[in-house]
């Protein structure tokens, strides 16, 4: 087994405290320990003094009681065994494909994508065939696409939805034929829907919880809930044999999540403190995008792109000769600011822009990535 340098996040967890304008973040503006205390909620919060009397000693491998009540709000018929707490999404995501595959086995992956799972499947010695979203019939799922990448030995289909990075909220049709195309070779589903929630207008995306029993669902509180640095995420699993595996994993990994950090995550998953906290993130969305949207036209044919349904990125293909990564290291070292270059999506030409932070330091961040693009 050899696992690949992870360039996107070496990237942005190398450079993204090292400049003015941070344009790389997926998230929206995080909230404050303090700011997410004073929200209101069906529960009271816990106070200054309940949270420095949390003893910091190892919590429950699996999550507190408290906590997976929480959770399995969100996804109806669970209890407390469908769900495994982890740290963030991400260490869902690595358990899953850790307990799911083997060397030999067939990965169908969705692309462009957040490209954990993918370099976890080739890692472990898996064969990955990519499915690509259609850029000229903006970032839809050809469905008979991933019909033909079916094999009968396929054992997994990764999709992440709303996608990473090009904002698309794929509807129930999507839902509906991946798992039927699933449903033909047994292949099991990972189902990354860390950015539900995060819709910008709309009804929320669909799940695929309660439409197939061979599925783990991963999320988190980063990008949706603006609480990165909580590092609290869960896998979700009709079938709890599974979880009872994922938390095999877990005992060799992070063991068990903090304290604190499940204290607070907690209270922002009490239901009316959650729906708060998703109407911020809506109303970020809301304010920040048309800022992204306008610079962007105002550049002409230098960029096109499709404005998101969710999340708080933009993926714009731009009209320059020079490499996404060449154009990411001059728009560092000469403006101060970070985005993503394409490459690291596995499609040059492409940069990845984060609009969720506060709209001035969006304003200037984007002034400097086109001073940039106008000297090339």
């Amino acid at each position: 087994m050899r696992i690949e340098p992870f360039e996107m996040e070496r990237w942005q967890s190398t450079y993204e405290h090292q400049v003015a304008y941070n344009l790389s973040e997926s998230g929206v503006h995080p909230l404050s320990t303090r700011e997410l205390l004073a929200l209101p909620g069906e529960t009271p919060a816990p106070s200054q003094r309940q949270l420095l009397d949390i003893r910091l000693g190892y919590a429950q491998g699996n999550g507190a009681e408290p906590l997976h009540d929480r959770v399995a709000l969100l996804y109806p018929g669970s209890d407390r065994d469908n769900i495994l707490i982890t740290h963030g999404g991400a260490e869902a995501n690595f358990l899953t494909t850790l307990e799911l595959l083997e060397a030999g086995d067939h990965v169908v992956f969705m692309v462009p994508n957040y490209m954990q799972v993918g370099g976890l499947s080739d890692g472990w010695g898996a064969e990955v065939s990519p499915w690509p979203l259609e850029e000229e019939t903006g970032w839809d799922a050809d469905l008979e696409r991933l019909g033909s990448l079916l094999r009968p030995d396929t054992k997994l289909i990764v999709v992440t939805n709303p996608n990473n990075p090009t904002g698309k909220s794929l509807g129930e049709k999507f839902v509906e034929g991946v798992v039927a195309a699933a449903e033909k070779t047994g292949a099991w589903i990972l189902s990354d829907e860390v950015y539900r929630g995060a819709e910008r207008d709309g009804p929320v995306t669909p799940t695929f919880w309660g439409k197939y029993d061979r599925l783990v669902v991963t999320s988190g509180l980063s990008k949706a809930y603006g609480l990165p640095g909580l590092r609290i995420g869960w896998a979700a699993s009709p079938d709890k044999k599974k979880i009872e595996r994922l938390w095999s994993y877990h005992d060799y990994s992070t063991i068990c999540p903090s304290p604190p950090m499940e204290a607070l995550a907690t209270c922002a998953l009490d239901p009316l403190r959650r729906e708060k906290i998703l109407g911020r993130t809506t109303e970020i969305l809301r304010t920040n995008l048309p800022i992204a949207v306008e610079w962007a036209k105002e550049q002409g044919a230098r960029f096109s792109f499709r404005p998101p349904d969710a999340g708080a990125i933009l993926w714009l293909r731009y009209d320059d000769k020079v490499g996404s990564l060449d154009l990411a290291e001059r728009l560092r070292k000469e403006e101060d600011v970070l985005i993503v270059p394409g490459e690291h999506f596995g499609m040059d030409g492409f940069m990845r822009i984060g609009y969720g932070g506060t709209a001035n330091e969006l304003r200037e961040g984007l002034a400097r990535v086109r001073r940039v693009m106008d000297r090339l």
